[in-house]
């Protein structure tokens, strides 16, 4: 348990005085961010605000999960290295996408099926990779079974180890997909998708805690958790926590510095990650109820304008709506994070009373 503290503590540091460090490389190197033109003209003042600030909290959370590990001497889990794996490796196509961005001065970097393809790329080397590495007990990271707070009795292999492999990939994708793209979706106001973060992987660090005391494979018993790694899921969900949260310091309106799709997209990997390999792939819609919102602000936006021709939303995602509705920046942002809250604790509340019906 210690482990988790020393992670929440060591990435909150680096996150914290790391951040002005990487404010200034950026400042001198020109790495500002680009404003859409048609956006909310409030936007505007931000041009050239340094932007790319995800690469501090994923550096953050790696060196934090190290430092937990170096702490106390403990070798990594693979379920813990694999999320890590996704949440990098998303953080480089963001990074991509940030860079062109700034090196072309437009609002466009990567293209779609570009930006798709990396995304779909790292997904498939994680899924893959997540059903590998049984432990002594046979327990791989992730299941082929669908699971809600845990594997249910649906499982994707019903017609076969290749078919529950191949449906685990796409179901894997469809969920990194969501998750990456619903935290870039609310990454359009200063804190706003930060702050969310920090409540969603604050859930997850309780949730790993939980499940490590009540293991099936130290605490067998009726409502036991089959997942292989759960406490080193804590401590990334720390890890992370720590470095949103010392982010946020800067990040919190008016933002000295915008985490891009670098971070948006890492974090929402890290998120898909954790909800896989703690089989908890439903509950996190959940826990991230905000992202989720925000996505169907902006699927129902363009369906109807295809179908119909009218806008539902002054303008989409969300947050955007409520700007031109004349809402304040942070008063968007502090009644966003209210919600966000309810929604971890909805997403909490259902885990908890799940075992506890289950245990009566």
């Amino acid at each position: 348990m210690k482990a988790v503290l020393v992670a929440a503590v060591v990435s909150l540091v680096v996150a914290l005085f790391g951040t002005p460090m990487f404010i200034k490389v950026l400042v001198k190197r020109g790495y500002g961010q680009f404003i859409r033109d048609d956006g909310p003209t409030s936007h505007h003042t931000k041009r050239g605000t340094p932007t790319m600030g995800g690469a501090v909290i994923v550096a953050a959370t790696i060196a934090a999960y190290g430092a937990a590990h170096l702490a106390f001497w403990t070798a990594p889990s693979w379920s813990g290295l694999l999320v890590l794996f996704l949440m990098a490796g998303l953080g480089l196509v963001g990074f991509l996408d940030d860079y062109i961005k700034i090196s072309k001065q437009r609002s466009l970097g990567l293209r779609s099926k570009q930006k798709l393809f990396g995304q779909g790329l790292v997904g498939v080397i994680f899924a893959i990779l997540a059903l590998q590495f049984p432990n002594d007990r046979g327990r791989t990271p992730a299941s082929t079974k669908i699971s809600f707070v845990r594997d249910t009795n649906l499982d994707l292999a019903f017609a076969g180890t290749i078919v529950g492999i191949l449906l685990f990939i796409l179901f894997a994708n469809v969920i990194i997909a969501g998750t990456s793209n619903g935290v870039n979706l609310t990454d359009g106001l200063d804190g706003l998708a930060t702050g969310a973060s920090v409540m969603t992987f604050a859930a997850y660090v309780l949730i790993g805690i939980w499940q490590f005391n009540q293991n099936c494979q130290t605490n067998a018993g009726i409502k036991c958790y089959e997942v292989r790694d759960p406490l080193d899921l804590a401590i990334v969900a720390a890890a992370a926590m720590g470095a949103c949260f010392g982010f946020l310091w800067w990040n919190g309106s008016p933002a000295k510095i915008f985490m891009g799709d670098t971070g948006s997209l890492a974090l929402g990997g890290l998120l898909a990650g954790l909800a896989i390999v703690t089989r908890t792939e439903f509950l996190v819609v959940i826990l991230g109820g905000l992202f989720v919102t925000i996505t169907l602000s902006v699927i129902i936006q363009v369906a109807s304008f295809k179908s119909t021709g009218k806008r539902v939303f002054r303008m989409a995602p969300l947050q955007h709506h409520f700007e031109l509705l004349g809402w304040q920046e942070v008063t968007i942002v502090i009644r966003f994070w209210i919600i966000a809250g309810l929604f971890v604790a909805l997403g909490l509340g259902l885990f908890y009373a799940e075992w506890v019906v289950g245990a009566a």
